[in-house]
């Protein structure tokens, strides 16, 4: 009785761990277009999202842009401290730019999510849209800084920002439909 019961359990055991959840292919096949930023950060990044656990792969890529407008979100908090803290107009005039680029990269991200959730070719392909110029808004902030020979006090944020921004578009990227090769006639 007992090969049975151990068999049983090592045929369990074998196909729980050559099972990949969604997550972790999309992670891999993320990884494989972005060894920079790589398979254990993107992995990270869905875990702190626990229905990434169980979603699909368009949830992923709306769990994505969720996670990368709560970036955004909190990025545009700091701004706004750092500007009212400011007393040089020009750093100041720096910092705006970089608040107006993340006000609208929030606003980007939401729509992205939400056009993601609908499901559809023309909402993903405007979500695709979306996220691209939400992905934007990093380098337009450190060019402002960078122009003016000033060192950014967001450098980082900026480079957290740029990673969550690539996950959710190369993740809503992998969603959109393939245009269809032209058909040759015989």
């Amino acid at each position: 009785m007992r090969a049975p019961l151990t068999y049983a359990f090592f045929l369990l055991l074998i196909s729980s761990t050559c099972e990949s959840s969604t997550l972790e292919d999309t992670c891999k096949s993320f990884a494989a277009g972005h060894p920079s930023i790589g398979y254990s950060y993107c992995v990270r990044t869905f875990r702190a999202d626990n229905a990434s656990a169980t979603a699909d792969a368009r949830g992923l890529a709306a769990i994505a842009a969720r996670i990368a407008e709560a970036a955004a979100h909190g990025t545009a908090r700091r701004i706004a401290a750092l500007r009212a803290s400011e007393e040089d107009a020009r750093r100041r005039e720096r910092l705006g730019v970089c608040a107006e680029v993340y006000s609208v990269a929030v606003d980007q991200l939401g729509e992205a999510a939400e056009d993601i959730a609908r499901g559809e070719d023309k909402s993903t392909r405007d979500a695709l849209t979306q996220l691209s110029a939400a992905l934007d808004a990093p380098g337009t902030c450190e060019d402002a800084f960078g122009e003016a020979d000033d060192t950014s006090p967001l450098a980082a944020e900026d480079a957290e920002f740029r990673k969550l921004a690539t996950i959710a578009l190369a993740v809503a990227a992998s969603l959109a439909p393939q245009p269809s090769a032209p058909r040759i006639s015989d």
